[in-house]
């Protein structure tokens, strides 16, 4: 455990030094234990576990774009991602593990205590065991917090979840090395750090629940009135401009109102996209490219592994809009259709795009509310940091993660397909799969856990790593 957070960088700063990673690019036809195969031009693993790449056609009624076709990676099994918690004097601490993966930016960020595949856990690679992952797949071994299966990034994965797990002990745990104790206002400083805190550690952290955070609530240092009152102890409580049942009704609406069909195509039939040794990518600079990797990590299960990775053209925007709406916060959501999702509808936050997409011929589709989230003054800006996607599978993809508060004036009644909810009413629907995004529930964690005013120290610099 850390009394001071200076205290966290220094451990930080100690395991980068200790360990050595490099990531190197390598061609797609070059990765060992993949393979391309030459009728369909799908990348496969040579297990047929894992992961690969395919093509998927896409065709919906909801959105700019009525149908095409893209590449897509295909999933099919659940991991665990999975937190352990457990109370010193009172307090939650949540175990936390850093874990180097090969898309991270800074290489190394907080994980969840096990966050693992079914064939990692496995051992279908042959490598060491998971630790603590008995803790998630024993009965009895502590209290349940929050278990669901969540679904992840839509447009780039199809169909995929993972099991979201918290589970609170009160044995003794061994702290093995690199993982450590944090409270909660800790890792709500940490997540004003840009590229600390990985994308599955924040959708588990979503889960936690907000009637656990009001009863271990510090009294002192300063507290943001804004997010002390999404989180306090009458957040419940407190009115609300759509009541549950009528959200619910909303949202089952949208859902009945759209189609979305889906069918899988040989990658080498996705039409637009360019195929090469080196990647997979389109013409016009956009969107996203397929890269291969070499990978060594003397830290992980596996000393050393290829793997193809995605690669996101542009940095993306995440942004909630929120105001006070009868003495109560409330959040604008988005009913959002993407290609890969299990369901047509999930609850999305106002804002989810990269930017940068929607220039050219492709200006007309700009995103609604981007230019209120874009041209916010500073003091409306409520959080604002950067933050890593899945760095397993995703390279160097990051989104700037917002909060704005909108005045007054702000228009009650949203534009289609949004409406305003409580972070409370979110909470509640993001302990089931299927209703609340990975993006949302990403936010959703940094509004439960940065009630502080205090902001995040810069992370120090990565030591002893390489990437080329």
């Amino acid at each position: 455990m850390f009394q001071r957070l200076s205290e966290f960088y220094d451990w930080y700063v100690e395991h980068l030094a200790a360990h050595s990673y490099e990531v190197t690019r390598t061609r797609l036809d070059r990765l060992a234990g993949w393979a391309v195969e030459p009728d369909t031009g799908n990348i496969r693993h040579d297990s047929g576990k894992f992961f690969s790449v395919q093509g998927l056609g896409v065709r919906t009624d909801h959105g700019p774009v009525e149908q095409w076709t893209q590449p897509i990676i295909d999933q099919p099994e659940s991991g665990i991602l999975g937190i352990l918690v457990k109370r010193f004097h009172g307090t939650p601490h949540f175990l936390m593990q850093a874990k180097m993966e090969p898309g991270n930016i800074n290489i190394v960020q907080l994980s969840p205590t096990v966050q693992a595949t079914r064939s990692n856990y496995r051992r279908v690679h042959r490598g060491r065991s998971t630790p603590y992952l008995e803790y998630f797949t024993e009965r009895g071994r502590g209290r349940v917090l929050s278990d669901v299966l969540q679904s992840e990034q839509g447009s780039w994965f199809l169909h995929k979840r993972n099991r979201n797990m918290i589970i609170e002990v009160t044995g003794d745990v061994p702290v093995l090395p690199g993982f450590c104790w944090l409270t909660r206002e800790q890792l709500g400083e940490l997540l004003r750090v840009d590229n600390l805190v990985n994308m599955d550690s924040r959708t588990v952290l979503a889960g936690y629940p907000i009637t656990e955070i009001a009863d271990t609530r510090r009294d002192d240092g300063p507290v943001d009135e804004l997010f002390a009152a999404i989180t306090g102890p009458t957040a419940e409580r407190a009115p609300t401009r759509r009541e549950s049942a009528a959200l619910l009704s909303w949202f089952t609406e949208m859902k009945a109102r759209y189609e979305l069909v889906r069918w899988p195509l040989p990658l080498s039939a996705v039409t637009g996209w360019t195929s090469t040794p080196e990647e997979i990518s389109h013409p016009s600079g956009r969107f996203f490219a397929v890269i291969g990797v070499d990978v060594k990590a003397e830290t992980r299960e596996v000393g050393s592994w290829s793997q193809p990775i995605l690669v996101p053209r542009h940095r993306g925007v995440v942004a909630f809009l929120v105001k006070w709406i009868g003495g109560r916060p409330h959040l604008l959501a988005r009913a959002h259709t993407q290609a890969g999702t299990q369901d047509v509808i999930e609850l999305a936050p106002t804002v989810q795009c990269s930017p940068d997409n929607y220039t050219g011929s492709l200006a007309e589709h700009r995103p609604a509310y981007l230019d209120d989230v874009l041209g916010a003054e500073p003091s409306r800006v409520r959080f604002d940091s950067v933050h890593s996607e899945e760095g397993g599978r995703f390279y160097h993809a990051e989104n700037r993660y917002l909060i704005v508060e909108v005045d007054g004036d702000f228009a009650d009644e949203p534009a289609a397909d949004f409406t305003w909810i409580t972070a409370a009413q979110l909470a509640d629907l993001a302990r089931f799969g299927n209703y609340v995004n990975v993006e949302a529930r990403n936010l959703l964690a940094c509004l439960l856990f940065t009630d502080r005013t205090v902001a995040g120290t810069p992370l120090p610099a990565p030591v002893g790593t390489t990437a080329h």
